[in-house]
């Protein structure tokens, strides 16, 4: 087979007219004299994003961004393999379909010590993932406490992927100076959580390859503009299923070229770049290269008009050529129903009390710790709603009945509560609400559909999410329309964010500061260590 275009050279950052011959492989590629209306591109690769996130199983996904250019993606499953361990990575594996899934080794199964998660991944599982299961590389070690104070678990791990010579991903958010030096002396080389260019410039002058994250949660493209481009990557991270909707891949294109990157530069970021970096013999056209190549009408918008994979024409003006299969999975919940009283915080006498709360941020992960003085009756702390401060409880679904209790603001909540079964990286219930009855309705909500997403007042709209609470078997059009549906009823609610939800699911992530909350109880990240809500 062969095709006429104009070649993006990724090597050279040349561009010329070209016919490329390919089979499963590219055979040759020839200077031509013919003008072209298009534009041949390797395949696109996101080299860090959680297929999890998109909240459909793998094969509904490669639906979803094959047709806007997207042929491989670098993934760790460390959502799913937080619920069922091993054999989460394997139905990842298994449910692969066309897209070129390379998966990483989760390195952090449980994110930490300070939670409930159902499983428990150590160095010799590792060591399998690599040897038995194909996997490409250490997937990001977020604990980074526990790399920079030597704690010998997270050693194993990490000597075990240089054993089997696999690149490590990092995870550090806002780490600096000596600490930092201390966590890449282990050999970690990425990292896709810088929120500021003095951040990634540090980083990036000590080696690191500095992913540019543009997900649903995280904008961080414009804030990171200037730097060396050469050893970036473009990534998403996480993405929702109406994020995803607009595109993937050839968006995060489009919007860096818009914000002035050269388009060339661009496309490298998301090619060679992480081909090179993770050893895959993708990532450019060039002959013996795997013939994954994406057909664009411009360098502007990117609008994709046809996919190859391995020289098969698998997706044509967004619309894909395959079809998927979903694979079953019996449910992960082992949760009993709640009671109001079961989420009662004693108060310690009076009629108030100062408490600890999480302040949360539009379009960042970080939270802030605040002290604020709520109501107190009946020997309860009781949320505040005027001030705008909710019950946070985080429930866990894996059969011990422990649920942790707290407070947060931003949501802007008025009334009923919300809740997720997608919360970072346990995954656990995570839920926010007026009243204690209102989150009793809610996470019984959750509980019943063996896991989604939920917002409940008068009545409940749910969107289900059967594969280990995180996934739908539905496809991407289904699921963002049931998933806009639960946030507009948010919205009548009162709540105040674009994606509460995705908020919602990073509020029990003990890895980014400054406070979390985890079924064991309120955490600050930056000692890492519990807190009293009560002050």
């Amino acid at each position: 087979m062969d095709i006429k275009g104009i070649l993006v050279n990724v090597f050279t950052g040349d561009m010329y007219p070209v016919q490329v011959e390919f089979s499963s492989r590219i055979i040759s590629i020839k200077k031509i004299n013919e003008e072209s209306p298009v534009y041949i591109l390797p395949g696109f690769i996101d080299s860090h994003i959680h297929i999890e996130s998109s909240m459909l199983c793998p094969s509904r996904f490669a639906e979803a961004v094959v047709p806007r250019g997207t042929t491989c993606t670098v993934s760790d499953p460390h959502e799913i393999a937080n619920v069922m361990g091993m054999a989460g990575v394997a139905y990842m594996m298994e449910d692969t379909s066309v897209l070129k899934v390379y998966y990483t080794a989760p390195s952090c199964v449980p994110a930490t010590a300070y939670e409930t998660a159902g499983a428990v991944l150590t160095a010799q599982d590792i060591k399998e993932l690599f040897t038995e299961y194909g996997l490409i590389a250490l997937g990001e070690v977020m604990n980074y406490p526990a790399v920079v104070q030597g704690d010998k678990a997270i050693l194993g791990k990490i000597e075990m992927a240089r054993q089997c010579s696999r690149p490590i991903d990092g995870h550090a958010p806002g780490l600096s100076g000596e600490p930092l030096q201390k966590y890449l002396y282990h050999g970690i080389s990425t990292d896709h959580e810088c929120t500021t260019y003095q951040e990634a410039q540090e980083k990036q002058n000590l080696g690191m390859r500095i992913m540019i994250r543009e997900g649903t949660a995280s904008k961080n493209l414009t804030d990171l503009l200037g730097l060396k481009y050469e050893t970036c990557f473009l990534v998403s991270d996480d993405l929702h299923p109406e994020d995803l909707k607009k595109g993937h891949i050839d968006t995060l294109l489009k919007k860096a070229v818009s914000h002035g990157i050269d388009p060339v530069t661009a496309v490298k970021m998301v090619t060679i770049n992480p081909a090179s970096h993770y050893k895959l013999n993708a990532g450019a056209i060039a002959p013996g290269r795997e013939a994954d190549i994406v057909i664009v009408d411009n360098l502007k918008t990117f609008s994709v008009r046809k996919v190859f994979i391995d020289g098969v024409l698998v997706a044509q003006d967004g619309k894909p050529l395959f079809s998927a299969s979903p694979t079953p999975v019996q449910t992960t919940f082992r949760a009993q129903k709640k009671l109001p009283e079961d989420f009662a915080i004693p108060s310690t006498g009076g009629d108030a009390a100062l408490v600890r709360v999480i302040r949360i941020t539009e379009d960042q992960l970080y939270t802030a710790e605040e002290q604020h003085v709520v109501p107190c009756s009946q020997g309860r702390v009781l949320p505040d709603t005027p001030q705008d401060i909710l019950k946070l409880v985080v429930v866990e679904r894996y059969g011990h009945n422990r649920i942790g209790k707290g407070f947060v603001k931003g949501f802007g909540l008025q009334r009923g509560a919300i809740a997720t079964s997608v919360a970072h990286d346990s995954h656990n219930i995570v839920a926010a609400g007026v009243s204690d009855t209102a989150l009793a309705q809610v996470v019984n909500a959750i509980i019943e559909c063996g896991g989604g997403i939920v917002a409940c007042d008068k009545t409940c709209k749910v969107l289900e999410l059967p594969v280990a609470g995180l996934m739908s078997h539905e496809p991407l059009n289904t699921v963002a329309e049931a998933h806009r549906t639960v946030q507009d009823y948010a919205g009548e609610l009162g709540c105040v964010l674009q994606n509460p939800f995705m908020h919602l699911s990073f509020l029990a992530l003990l890895v980014i500061p400054e406070l979390k909350l985890s079924d064991r109880g309120l955490f600050d990240v930056r000692t890492f260590s519990f807190v009293d809500v009560i002050v």
